[in-house]
């Protein structure tokens, strides 16, 4: 029983750290758990949902943290220049992109700098994981 609890423990850290700045396979994680047919599914779902979304909001805090030492925009390095140009223009709904390598990170750092309002942020970042990790589950069962 403690055993099962920290592999799906290990499969949260590694949703959230794979939601930060460090890189990280928790598709991989989610993958190989869904494959052993050992845990539940939609359980498996909720824990690298719930892990990648707060380590997703842990960026969006670090982007609204970063605007208040360094308001001038040009300080940022050209990927997040991008992606804080990218939620400029779309607004909040660039946040469903957040999943995505490289550029979900920047795009949750945008949102936190450019002070989108947290509530809408959440969901949609929490919407954007979730179908992911949807996907990622059910291409393994």
């Amino acid at each position: 029983m403690q055993e099962s609890w920290l592999e799906v423990g290990a499969l949260f850290v590694s949703a959230f750290i794979s939601s930060t700045i460090a890189p990280g396979g928790s598709e991989a994680v989610l993958a190989y758990m869904v494959a052993a047919g050992r845990y539940d599914v939609v359980e498996l779902i909720i824990v690298a949902t719930v892990g990648n979304t707060l380590g997703a909001m842990t960026t969006w805090g670090l982007g609204m943290l970063a605007e208040k030492k360094f308001p001038v925009a040009t300080l940022l390095s050209e990927k997040k220049q991008k992606a804080l140009g990218m939620v400029k223009s779309k607004g909040i709904w660039t946040l469903l992109f957040s999943w995505l390598p490289v550029i979900g990170d920047g795009l949750c750092f945008a949102g936190g700098w450019l002070k989108l309002p947290l509530l809408p942020a959440i969901i949609m970042i929490l919407v954007g994981k979730l179908t992911r990790y949807v996907v990622v589950a059910w291409a393994f069962t």
